[in-house]
């Protein structure tokens, strides 16, 4: 869901307000509760919820728990670039 921010006229307040894109925007400020709340143009945001972002997403097997893996992600390249190079024939 996008996370937009938003500011009052009256009091200066700014806060911001998790929404559906289909939700009305805020129009009540929560620290004055005047009617004086504008969008602010802001960078864009959202947040993922629920397991499994990135990390596991299309992984199967032991391929799903890279992050609990004791060897780093560099070593792993590290080592299998070293085992091709001794496997190469000159």
């Amino acid at each position: 869901m996008p996370i937009y921010d938003y500011k009052c006229s009256k009091c200066e307040h700014q806060f911001e307000q998790i929404q559906k894109f289909s939700d009305n925007p805020v129009e009540v400020c929560p620290a004055c509760n005047k009617k004086s709340v504008e969008k602010l143009v802001s960078a864009p945001s959202f947040r993922l919820k629920g397991g499994g972002w990135y990390e596991t997403d299309f992984k199967t097997g032991a391929k799903k728990n890279i992050v609990d893996s004791k060897e780093s992600a560099p070593e792993k390249i590290a080592s299998k670039s070293t085992k091709s190079d001794n496997n190469s024939t000159d």
